[in-house]
């Protein structure tokens, strides 16, 4: 299963999902760009491990709740390394206010970058798959665009709405060798989320003291522990991969079985 020598664009690579994501296609030989907003000791971190690992990366700066910024950072990719082939679409936020708790302006900025970021990426990077008739673009979206959450329900709208846009773009992208599926993890272990630290993996000897810690955690996870950057980065590799050109539309849960409790 070798992407080695793809050009990938992963969003919000500077922290957590997107860092675990972005330093996996690297050491398989992925040309990565590092796509961060606000997070940039976090992409340099980002950065750093790729470049121990021999690997090769670009950084990208760029708010994906604006179309000009969007166009900007991909042209700039495509200069690099002649185009795109395949895109992670990542960057989200989530406020995690109540339904009451919202006003206009933090519900806009929700929806401008966890779903129209994603739809406005797509549209930037599409001319180059179609170019190469090939294009992999994975979402990722969240088991809570099945599941009601009780903390954010703004969040949990946008990620439902980036299940349907996963859906339909698959539909009408096909015709061009893209494939468009949309992964939904569960709980992901992201140790902190700071600008200037994020850790993508946990240690062997974090994840024993995590078991040790958590007794109760088999009731939510009937494998026994939360999901890993890691755990993500390898299912996104798959979808990246030429094993995977007949899946697509698809939304595959990644929760280590918590919502068949």
């Amino acid at each position: 299963m070798s992407i080695a020598g793809k050009i990938a664009l992963v969003t919000g690579a500077g922290t957590g999902i997107g860092k675990g994501v972005a330093v996996e296609l690297a050491r398989r030989g992925v040309q990565v760009a590092v796509h961060y907003n606000q997070s940039d000791a976090g992409a340099l971190h980002t950065k750093q491990m790729i470049d121990e690992l021999g690997g090769s990366c670009l950084l990208v700066q760029a708010n994906v709740a604006n179309k000009l910024e969007i166009e900007r950072m991909v042209s700039r990719i495509a200069e690099h390394y002649g185009g795109v082939d395949l895109l992670v679409n990542n960057a989200a936020l989530q406020l995690n206010h109540p339904l009451f708790d919202y006003s206009e302006a933090d519900f806009d900025r929700m929806f401008n970058i966890n779903l129209k970021g994603y739809w406005q990426c797509i549209q930037a990077v599409v001319p180059y798959m179609k170019a190469k008739q090939f294009g992999r673009i994975i979402l990722m979206s969240s088991v809570h665009s099945k599941r009601p959450t009780d903390f954010d329900v703004v969040y949990s709208m946008t990620k439902g709405g980036i299940r349907m846009l996963g859906r339909e773009s698959a539909i009408e992208l096909a015709q061009y060798g893209i494939t468009v599926n949309t992964i939904e993890p569960g709980a992901v272990d992201v140790g902190k989320q700071s600008a200037r630290e994020s850790k993508p993996f946990m240690t062997a000897e974090e994840m024993d003291k995590h078991k040790r810690q958590s007794r109760p955690i088999r009731e939510k996870f009937p494998l026994g522990r939360v999901g890993r950057p890691l755990d993500v980065a390898q299912l996104v590799c798959f979808l990246a991969s030429d094993e995977s050109e007949f899946m697509t539309g698809s939304a595959i849960r990644l929760d280590g079985g918590s919502m068949l409790l």
